[in-house]
Parts: structure tokens; sequence; C-alpha cells
């Protein structure tokens, strides 16, 4: 993978250091990625596969840069820069460990942001070292972009009432497209505590164990790029109140700053993916034969790379300005992520599309490089945040 952008000032030499260990690392891996990560797959050959790397990535000390470094991490507090980077080189590599990354971040992210001091010595140090598999489960049946929608319900019990002995509250409801879905220990789960307040108030976020009595996976979820997701039913699902993220009815607003953390590492690795396919079109251009030349010696593709070269670059500097602007700024870069989300995950599927189209029929063959980049970047355009929604925010930001 080409680092040169690491010349770029947004970087500083721990990043660029962070960066060159990585590659260095990821050098040293074989094509860890089973035959059943096609889509004909074995669904437990994808769950096994997701779990080693999530130990794999913990026993590199990738997974340390998910949590702050109080709690077992690598850093003071979570760097935008350095999940970008980590992510962008992890999908390069190979999908499915970008998304065994992602997940520990995001699924941790909101006990970070407001865990208490217990939970966070209880979770994030497991977390870090790639012992235990972290869920962030926000999105229902009929409320995904729409959160304000949310049905699922937390009612509060006080100590004595119920079989707990303590105060807890007790969920209901059900979770969909949860990612780590069946494999995860735990699930940061929002929910509706106040059932008379409207849209995004009333919402409150919950640490709940996987073997929960109550929480069961009601269906896995089967998708082009094989990864682990699954609807969750919370059925009289007893949760303490010490597992409370923050304040009762702050969840929505905890949701979003910790969207907001890893909105631009979703764009980060759309750009992961887009290199790694334009590298494989550079390859093929110069190495298939012509009309008794190369491939690489019609203008057709000499343009066509041309067009994906800028669509990356054009994506990357948006990437990473809002990953900058995030780390060294005090004000929210809620527009400047959506941009580079919005903007890195529809070049990517043009670049990707572009690069399938240069291999021709080989392309299409099931297992090929390219064809598995088709596969992996069409869920970056929805999850996180669909291209409209991102549309939305910007437009909005942009009125204020």
């Amino acid at each position: 993978m080409n680092l040169a952008h690491l010349a770029w000032p947004f970087f500083d030499d721990r990043h660029r250091a962070l960066a060159q260990a990585l590659a260095a690392d990821l050098a040293s891996w074989h094509d860890t990625s089973p035959e059943a990560l096609s889509t004909k797959g074995s669904r437990d050959a994808v769950d096994a596969h997701c779990k080693a790397l999530v130990q794999r990535l913990g026993a590199g000390g990738w997974t340390r840069y998910a949590v702050p470094a109080a709690y077992g991490g690598a850093l003071d507090q979570l760097d935008s820069r350095a999940l970008c980077l980590i992510r962008e080189a992890l999908a390069y590599h190979e999908g499915l460990a970008d998304f065994a990354f992602a997940m520990q971040g995001l699924g941790s992210g909101a006990i970070s942001l407001a865990g208490s001091d217990a939970l966070k010595a209880a979770y994030l140090p497991r977390v870090a070292r790639g012992e235990l598999i972290a869920a962030f489960a926000l999105t229902e049946p009929e409320a995904g972009s729409d959160v304000g929608a949310m049905s699922t319900s937390a009612r509060f019990e006080a100590a004595g009432a119920g079989a707990s002995a303590g105060e807890s509250y007790v969920l209901n409801g059900a979770k969909t497209w949860i990612s780590n879905g069946g494999i995860a220990d735990f699930y940061c789960v929002f929910a509706r505590s106040d059932a008379a307040s409207k849209g995004a108030k009333g919402i409150s976020a919950f640490v709940v164990d996987a073997n929960t009595p109550g929480l069961t996976i009601a269906e896995r979820l089967d998708v082009i790029a094989p990864h682990p997701l699954a609807t969750l039913r919370f059925d009289n699902c007893r949760v303490p109140a010490t597992h409370l993220l923050g304040a009762d009815g702050q969840g929505f607003k905890l949701a979003m700053q910790n969207l907001d953390i890893f909105r631009a590492s979703v764009a980060a690795a759309a750009l992961g993916f887009a290199r790694r396919a334009f590298d494989e079109a550079v390859a093929r251009a110069k190495s298939r034969p012509m009309f008794g030349g190369k491939l690489a010696d019609l203008q057709l593709t000499q343009a066509a790379l041309g067009d994906m070269a800028t669509m990356i670059d054009a994506a990357a500097l948006l990437t990473y300005r809002a990953a900058w602007q995030r780390d060294t700024g005090t004000a929210r870069t809620t527009k400047e992520a959506a941009m580079a989300k919005m903007t890195a995950t529809e070049n990517a599927q043009w670049v990707i599309d572009r690069a399938l189209q240069m291999f021709g029929g080989e392309g299409v063959r099931s297992g090929q490089t390219v064809e598995k980049l088709y596969r992996e970047i069409r869920a970056l355009r929805i999850y996180e945040g669909a291209t409209e929604v991102q549309k939305i925010i910007i437009g909005k930001e942009v009125l204020k």
C-alpha cells in the first residue's frame, strides 16, 4: 500500500510511525480470509474468522487504539486520525479485518465517552486486548436513520422490585442490523427510558452482556459481503442500573457523539478499499495483453485510471481533514465528517466498479480481489448514515 499521503500536514510523527508499523505488520499477514468468506460461505466460518481477527488485532496492539490509555489504550484519548489510518490499512488488506477493528471502537465507544469508572475498568481493558468483542445496538426494524422513531423500551424499577435486589432497567423490543450480533460479548444498547418523550428525547444507553437473561438472537442476517450481523430481541431483559451509560435520557446525544468520532473512519475504510482496487487495476492494465500491446496503452484505460486516482485523492483529503479537525479543534465536525463519509464511499464505489470492468469476465469470478471489494463497498454507502442522510446533514449544517 502506498503511504505517500503521510507527507500531508494532517499528520504528525506519531501518526506516520503508526501507519508504517501497521503496514509492516500487515505485510507479514497471509491472506487469512477463508474460502468461506465468499457469498456461498459458512456462517460459522465467518464467525470464527472474525473472532480470530479480533484476537490477532489485540495481540498486535492495534485494538488498543480503540480505547483511552487510562484503560489499556494506546493514546490518552480516541484519536480520529489514528482510527482512520488503521481502518484504511486494514480495509486495503481485508474487509473483515477492518470490520473487526471498527466494531471494537464503535461498540465500546459509548463506554469510553460516558461509562462509570467501574464500567470502564470492567470492559475497556479487555476490549483493548481483543478479549471481549463489542457491539453497538442502535438500529431497529422501524427506526434506522430516524433514531427518534425508536420503540425499544427501558422501564426503570426501584430497588427490591421484580427479581432484582437493586435498581434496574427492564428492556423490551428489538434491534436489527447489529454488527457482531451473535458473536459479541456485550452490546451498548439504546432504548427509550421515558415512554412519554417523543423523538430523540428520553432515550438512554446501557451496557448489556450477551448472556443476560431475556436477550436472544432472533435472527442471523446474511449479506453480500459476509459479516456477523443479527437481529436482537429483548424480552423483559433486566439490566442493573449501574450499567446505565451517562445520564438517563441522554442516550441520543451519546450515540451521536460516538458516531461523530467514527464516521470519518468509515470514509477511511472506503479509501482502503478504493486504493486496493486501484492498485489491482494498475497491475491488470500493465499486464493484460490487448490489441498487440497492453491494456494500459489504450487512452480509455489511461483516462479511467486518471479519474480513479483523482477521486481517491479528493476523498482522502476530505477524510483526513475531518479527522484532523476533530483531533485539533474544539467545534464539532458534523459537516466535515458527513462530507468525507459521503464522498469517500461514493467515490470508492465508482473506483471499484471501474477496476472490476478492467478485469472483464475475470472481475466477476467469485474470489477475485475486485469481486470481493465490489461486495464490501456497497454497505458502506448505507451504514452509519446512508449517503442521502449525509446530504441532509451537510445541507442543514450549511444553513445554520
